[in-house]
């Protein structure tokens, strides 16, 4: 792997000590910056369509399906040639030139909000999404260049565990923003472009890098590219396994974060706030889970945490389905209610572990497409990794709308989600049983 040699490296930084660090702390908030406000503007703007405007052409019951499917488009054309370019400029200067141009589309969607204007919000969501696409491969890629290897897991469970705040914070404060009287549209444009300010200068503070492939002949072909980085990818059978499991992580995660809103509402007669309590629990369990991993691999990168993970994904997900479906009808609960219940204390517990573990399955294998990968080609890798990323989940969408159409419950779903995570995880597992060997020897302190 190639990693710089400057001072700015110190070895003896644990995942919290990397944030004082320039390597590190600059690039966890420019990515910071970039998650929330993703999630601050999408959040926004589907609320604005469904409870404040009525807009002909885009119903209320397809606005959040749409939005959805408009930001996660670039992902599926755009990521191969977004990991050409992370290897073809240097790291910091790709990541400032995000910045620039997500004050740009800021901008514009600031002029969207106030105005109302929800096709010039659509268009901004796209490039939003555009954005996240560029910056993914250079995000993952820059991570192995400036860490040492027995960092590697803590910092992208750092970097996870940020994504994941942002993101539930970027709703939190999205939601509340454009609900304010009058002022909570022009209140929502000031914080996108406040945000996308300061996340462009914290990129300002990233170190510089030489670029890692700097002659490399891009070729500006999605459809072309995009088969070129999936052989890529397939050509390193330990790699494909594991971005295949990576994947499925998103897959099992956005069937959960889709069905918060009904779930509350069908299955546990809970309000809008009860909703979001799910989305808490759901992202500070994520957190967590990434967070322990560095404590749990004893300082080196642990691929056996990733088959503890996916049983506590299983068997909490279960444990969900089997606390959900003994619930009885009852009026609609405010939040206050609903955590007064002591029956609801088992699926508050369920939702935090089942996330917790899939935050201790998920950054182990990151780190190791991270060392596994050639230093010239992790970018390319990453981005074929968010293409198989953006297919499952909405893969996940389709089937999870299948199997309400037949007239499955949401706990039903709940729990063929659980029993379809240890079949798929235990395949990749015994396809590469490297992880298993490792679980093994974990287990005995090896």
């Amino acid at each position: 792997m190639n990693r710089p040699t400057d001072s700015f490296i110190q070895r003896e930084a644990n995942q919290f000590a990397l944030l004082s660090q320039p390597r590190f702390g600059p690039f966890f908030w420019t990515q910071f910056c970039g998650a929330a406000n993703d999630n601050l503007f999408k959040f926004a703007f589907t609320v604005m369509v469904t409870y404040q405007l009525s807009v002909s052409w885009l119903p209320v019951s397809l606005a959040g399906l749409v939005i959805g499917a408009v930001f996660i488009l670039p992902f599926l054309l755009f990521s191969a040639t977004s990991g050409q370019l992370a290897e073809t400029y240097e790291h910091a200067y790709m990541m400032r030139l995000v910045k620039n141009c997500e004050i740009g589309i800021m901008a514009l969607a600031a002029v969207g909000f106030v105005t109302q204007q929800t096709s010039v919000l659509l268009i901004c969501t796209f490039l939003m999404g555009l954005h996240s696409t560029v910056f993914g491969p250079v995000k993952f890629s820059y991570l192995p260049r400036v860490l040492e290897e027995h960092e590697l897991t803590g910092g992208n469970g750092m970097t996870e565990m940020g994504t994941f705040v942002a993101i539930l914070l970027g709703n939190v404060v999205g939601g509340l923003l454009v609900a304010i009287p009058d002022v909570g549209h022009s209140s929502v444009a000031v914080a996108c472009v406040a945000v996308a300010v300061f996340g462009r200068w914290m990129s300002g503070r990233i170190p510089p890098l030489t670029a890692t492939a700097p002659h490399q002949a891009i070729n500006w072909n999605p459809f072309t590219e995009t088969l070129h980085n999936l052989g890529l990818a397939r050509a390193n059978p330990t790699v494909f396994r594991t971005l295949l499991g990576i994947s499925w992580m998103w897959f099992f995660g956005a069937i959960f974060l889709s069905q918060f809103p009904s779930f509350s509402k069908e299955v546990l007669h809970g309000d809008a706030q009860v909703a979001s309590l799910l989305l808490v629990l759901f992202s500070v369990g994520i957190g967590a889970g990434s967070l322990m991993c560095e404590a749990l691999s004893r300082g080196r990168v642990e691929i056996g945490l990733a088959p503890l993970g996916a049983i506590g994904m299983s068997l909490f997900s279960v444990d969900l389905y089997m606390a959900s479906s003994q619930l009885v009808d009852s009026p609609l609960m405010d939040i206050h209610t609903f955590i007064a219940q002591t029956e609801h204390w088992r699926i508050m517990a369920d939702l935090l572990l089942l996330s917790l573990f899939a935050g201790i399955y998920s950054v182990p294998m990151y780190a190791l497409i991270q060392i596994e990968s050639k230093g010239t080609e992790v970018a390319r890798i990453i981005a074929a990794n968010n293409i198989i990323n953006a297919l499952f989940m909405i893969a996940s969408s389709l089937i999870a709308g299948a199997m309400l159409s037949i007239g499955l419950t949401i706990p039903d779903i709940i729990f063929w989600t659980g029993v379809a995570n240890a079949v798929v995880t235990l395949a990749i597992f015994v396809a590469e049983p490297s992880y298993l060997h490792r679980l093994a020897a974990w287990l005995r302190g090896i």
